[in-house]
């Protein structure tokens, strides 16, 4: 019987092409999903008979229910290093190996796409692209971000980057995280603020935080309230970075701007409030999504599939014991 190998939320169907999946030879069948399994009932049905599924990113969850639901299930691959919805206790006691790739550059992939919603929502690209397609003209008035304050939460590997490209638009840079220091700040080309001072004097806020308990709700109906009108708040790291019902009212209020490219829940369900407020330009999770990223995932989950298959798995996350 073949092998069973299940390659989930390929919303672009390109798995198969970026990868020589040929090299796991002619006893293996490989089926791709295109859409997401958004219930743990879905996903029971639709993966039940599977020996190995392949996750990208964070994209569907594997909770111990629904891997107890998974009788035939014997190795897990990740896209990435760094993974929290994955019950590792669960998979170990059901004797399922666990194993990632590389998480790729993401140096530049995801300030690139923070930039693009920063100069989008600043210019109201998206809107006046909609108009010119449907065969109107200009109707906004846009905002420079020369002579402006960039302000980062959080100042580590994707928040210096962003330091760095905002003196290229001449920006001013403030910084604020619970760990910030004066010195690591000024390493970055930033100045050291609190957390309130940062909400009250920048124009432009970027969150470059891991999620966590601490960090959930960063960007709260306070700080919310400290922004200058107009001021806008670009998150590309987690949705729950920021209170998602203050940051639906402060929209539809006309405050502030926003550009996202992640949410509570994600895709983002079809009736949710931000696909219909104003003053925020939407993109769906594009952060990581590049041409260079996918090869390595993909090229690095056929390797880990060759090398559990040999009896010496890879980059291994978790493992039952050896008897």
């Amino acid at each position: 019987m073949a092998l069973r190998i299940a390659v989930l939320d390929d919303y672009q169907n390109v798995a198969l092409k970026l990868a020589d999946w040929s090299k796991l030879g002619s006893d293996v069948a490989v089926d791709v999903f295109d859409t997401n399994l958004g219930s743990e009932d879905e996903a029971t049905a639709a993966l039940a008979g599977f020996d190995v599924i392949c996750l990208m990113r964070e994209r569907m969850a594997l909770p111990a229910s629904l891997i107890q639901r998974l009788p035939n299930l014997k190795l897990v691959n990740v896209t990435g290093a760094r993974v929290r919805v994955i019950d590792f206790d669960a998979a170990v006691a059901r004797g399922i190996t666990v194993c990632h790739t590389y998480a790729g550059d993401s140096t530049n992939a995801t300030p690139e796409v923070a930039w693009g919603l920063i100069l989008a929502s600043a210019r109201h690209l998206a809107q006046e692209h909609q108009r010119v397609r449907d065969g109107g003209w200009q109707a906004s008035i846009g905002t420079m971000l020369g002579g402006k304050t960039l302000g980062l939460v959080g100042l580590g590997k994707l928040g210096s980057r962003m330091a760095h490209i905002a003196k290229a638009f001449e920006m001013n840079v403030i910084a604020w995280s619970q760990n910030l220091t004066e010195e690591r700040a000024a390493e970055c080309g930033a100045r050291r603020v609190d957390k309130e001072t940062l909400f009250r004097e920048a124009d432009v806020v970027s969150l470059h935080l891991i999620l966590s308990d601490r960090s959930r709700h960063t960007v709260g109906r306070n700080e919310i309230g400290l922004m200058k009108k107009g001021a806008i708040v670009v998150n590309t790291s987690r949705g729950p970075l920021i209170d998602e019902a203050a940051l639906v009212d402060a929209l539809n209020a006309g405050s502030i701007r926003a550009g996202l490219d992640v949410y509570d829940v994600e895709p983002l369900p079809g009736n949710h409030p931000l696909r219909g407020a104003p003053n925020v330009t939407l993109s769906p999770h594009l952060g990581y999504v590049t041409q260079e990223a996918y090869e390595l995932f993909y090229r690095d989950i056929v390797d880990n599939i060759i090398a559990w298959r040999e009896g010496a798995p890879v980059r291994v996350l978790a493992a039952p014991e050896k008897p």
